[in-house]
């Protein structure tokens, strides 16, 4: 769908594959890994490429590539939006994608990401950040390490005198 590209993370299939033409599951697990060969997260057992954000591609989970389930009616699905505000889709490059191996590395991978996106790209980059950083550590993890990061960088990023 033309609205995908914009509304889903830069490891989703639905960034180049239509609908039907791959899997949607309500979130990330181990058994739907990111694949750098195929550029998204596929299905260890069936082969088929794998959505994990239903929400952003407007489809409830379905095996729609790997087992032929039909697609619900597309014609009502919708992309979120913000009425009035202007974002942009922040793209990783492949540097910034490689996930540290500890966890305590991961509140610096973050502000090294997050650092270089463009203010009207930061919600994009944190739904990327998130999504990349689930494929290694739990959500308890990442959530808490945004959230140290959040601090720490709201706080530097402040005026003196406020």
């Amino acid at each position: 769908m033309p609205q995908w590209p914009d509304a889903t993370c830069v490891v989703c299939p639905g960034q180049n594959l239509g609908p039907g033409e791959f899997d949607v599951v309500d979130r990330p697990d181990p058994t739907r890994a990111y694949d750098p060969a195929a550029g998204c997260r596929v299905d260890r057992a069936t082969g088929a490429p794998v959505c994990v954000h239903p929400f952003r591609v407007g489809l409830p989970p379905g095996r729609y590539a790997s087992a032929g389930e039909s697609l619900p009616d597309l014609t009502a699905a919708a992309t979120p939006s913000r009425p009035g505000v202007v974002e942009a889709v922040f793209v990783p490059t492949r540097e910034q994608l490689e996930l540290p191996e500890a966890v305590e590395d991961l509140e610096g991978w973050l502000i090294a990401m997050l650092r270089t996106a463009r203010p009207d790209e930061l919600r994009s980059a944190l739904d990327q950040a998130e999504t990349a950083a689930a494929v290694r550590f739990s959500g308890e993890q990442i959530i808490t390490a945004l959230r140290r990061v959040l601090a720490t960088e709201l706080d530097t990023a402040r005026p003196t005198g406020l």
